[in-house]
């Protein structure tokens, strides 16, 4: 029986079953590690924790709402799920956790407008990632050099230097990097990453390491994109800087990005309010916390576990445990077409 807008309980946190991504670059951390439910033993890259993309769906593992696409939820609730309108006609937002096993491709995503010509539409995709773990020796190719303009970078990529014109970081666990649409980037191998992006699958490969997969084919690359999007004027990119946050109910706490398509907040040990009236994205980046609500029971999350809190979820508070760190992703009001 289908449930109307008026009956659909969007008043507690709700997990979902992860949508799984294999690519050339992953490995079993996602398995071993972060404990997901990968569909068989091999390579997996990807775990997508919150997803509305299409045919690329999660949907919820329990409760009255247990197997529900979270486009149903879009469609069917949006009031309880976003708040007060207007709503989005889709879900915003898209967390996933990487297994970066080997170098990701050298690549760039475009803006809204541009995803809004392209002949399938979509949005563009502005992202940020959070370092779980990093090996000694890993990187985070982040930007272009200083000096790098299209007629140089062309001429890179044609002469097969392109690596040369990257900027590169040397992340540790705990590090934050944003990456707006428009910038050139790469994750470095032995890297294990949270990342919080726009609800988009488009990516531009301007290389990738003249590698090949097993059966001995190389993927596409897509230059002539790429070099319409990449933002020339942004330059190398930083680790972000934490802004100190606090509430009058309670905690202090890390803002580490503030952009217009999402916030992405870093939570240590204590207890939180949670906002109502939006939704938020709750991950466990390290530890445990509890979830507790006025319209539903405690939710416990471990290390790598994921939740959606509706806007319906009515005073939410998270309780961050000792040596824990738990990652809240937002989107400001007014930020979705």
């Amino acid at each position: 029986m289908q449930l109307n807008a008026t009956s659909l309980p969007l008043n507690r946190p709700l997990r979902f079953h992860p949508v799984f991504r294999s690519y050339l670059w992953g490995g079993d951390r996602l398995e071993k590690v972060l404990h997901k439910p990968v569909p068989s033993p091999g390579i997996w890259a990807e775990s997508w924790e919150i997803v509305d993309h299409g045919s690329d769906q999660t949907v919820v593992a329990q409760g009255p709402l247990a197997g529900r696409s979270l486009a149903d939820l879009v469609r069917e609730n949006p009031t309880g799920l976003f708040g007060a309108g207007p709503h989005p006609k889709s879900f915003p937002l898209l967390l996933k956790y990487l297994d970066c096993n080997r170098v990701l491709s050298v690549q760039v995503h475009p803006d809204d407008a541009y995803g809004a010509t392209m002949p399938k539409p979509d949005l563009g995709k502005t992202e940020a990632w959070y370092v779980l773990h990093a090996e000694p020796n890993a990187k985070i190719y982040a930007g272009l050099q200083s000096g790098i303009d299209a007629k140089k970078l062309r001429g890179m990529i044609e002469q097969g230097t392109s690596e040369d014109a990257l900027h590169v970081l040397h992340p540790n666990t705990g590090d934050c990097v944003f990456i707006p649409a428009g910038t050139v980037h790469a994750l470095g191998e032995g890297l294990l990453v949270a990342e919080i992006q726009q609800a988009s699958d488009t990516t531009f490969r301007l290389f990738d390491w003249n590698r090949v997969d097993d059966q001995g084919n190389s993927r596409p690359l897509h230059i002539e994109q790429a070099m319409e999007v990449i933002d020339f004027e942004r330059g190398p990119v930083e680790f972000a800087k934490p802004e100190s946050m606090s509430s009058s109910s309670g905690g202090t706490w890390e803002r580490l990005v503030a952009c217009d398509k999402f916030n992405l907040d870093r939570y240590p040990m204590g207890s939180f309010p949670i906002s109502s009236g939006d939704f938020s994205i709750v991950t466990v980046a390290k530890g445990k916390a509890t979830i507790e609500s006025a319209t539903a029971s405690a939710e416990v999350l471990s290390f790598g576990e994921t939740v959606l809190i509706p806007a319906d979820c009515q005073q939410s508070r998270l309780h961050v445990e000792a040596d824990s760190i738990v990652l809240v992703a937002t989107a400001p009001r007014g930020s979705w077409k």
